[in-house]
């Protein structure tokens, strides 16, 4: 195998999920790019035939499942959804994720335990489905954030906590399955990238961010999903238990 061969994913099958929109549609299309089935997953199910269609475009296979994460039951479908399709599941992004920006003193019951239902109970429930049928080699991508690692002036309580939540669950799972099982976890920590999150920010709020990036500009969707391609190929295979920053240097500044 030549370096360049490490990071293909010929013949493997990847679940995304969040897939109807923003990251999860670059997460989607770069993984068939690099060689991967696809199984998409997503609440709107109705937007996830567009990003289908970009996987056959690609010349890989495609399955696409409704699926609310935080519900366990829903993951626990997709999962075997797959396996019915494919007979195996050797990549899991776990892209899916919801936030809010309300101030601490006014935040409800509701909307905080929304969020930590979706972005790390959602995360813990496909990473369990997936790691009992997952073989050796195989590779589980959390999509954290650098909000789990710093803040950015909006109150994000919510949103922090579980994406610094699912950096420890990270490590924990990495210690758990990668001797045992042979399943690499790696957390991705993305800075500011186009999606629809971003687009509920106040006006200029991005732009008053960028004076904290070295970089001086948001990110490129491809530029994070070649960094999961390359966490879930053989070229990653001494990686795991790790967040990578992929923020433009913001948490070094």
């Amino acid at each position: 195998m030549t370096v360049t061969d490490m990071f293909r994913l010929d013949g493997k099958v990847a679940v995304v999920t969040g897939a109807s929109s923003g990251l999860g549609v670059a997460f989607a299309q770069g993984f068939a790019e690099a060689g991967a089935d696809i199984v998409l997953g997503a609440r709107r199910v109705d937007r996830l035939e567009d990003t289908a269609q970009l996987v056959r475009d690609s010349g890989r296979r495609v399955l696409t499942v409704a699926t609310d994460v935080a519900d366990q039951a829903q993951c626990q479908a997709l999962v075997d959804a797959a396996m019915a399709e494919f007979g195996r599941v050797d990549i899991l992004v776990n892209n899916a994720g919801v936030g809010t920006a309300v101030p601490a003193t006014h935040e409800t019951v509701e909307q905080f335990t929304q969020v930590i239902d979706v972005n790390l109970n959602g995360c813990y429930w496909m990473a369990q489905a997936c790691g009992r049928v997952m073989g050796q080699g195989s590779s589980i991508i959390n999509i954290s954030s650098v909000l789990g690692l710093t803040t950015a002036g909006l109150p994000q309580a919510a949103y922090a906590a579980s994406k610094a939540g699912l950096n420890g669950l990270t490590r924990d799972l990495a210690q758990q399955w990668t001797g045992r099982k042979g399943i690499r976890v790696n957390s991705i920590a993305p800075g500011f990238f186009t999606s629809e999150m971003t687009d509920q920010y106040p006006p200029g709020y991005l732009e008053a961010q960028q004076t904290r990036i070295p970089s001086g500009r948001k990110g490129d969707p491809r530029e994070l999903a070649a960094t999961a391609v390359f966490l879930a190929s053989p070229a990653a295979g001494y990686i795991t238990g790790q967040v990578l920053p992929v923020d433009g240097g913001m948490t070094i500044a």
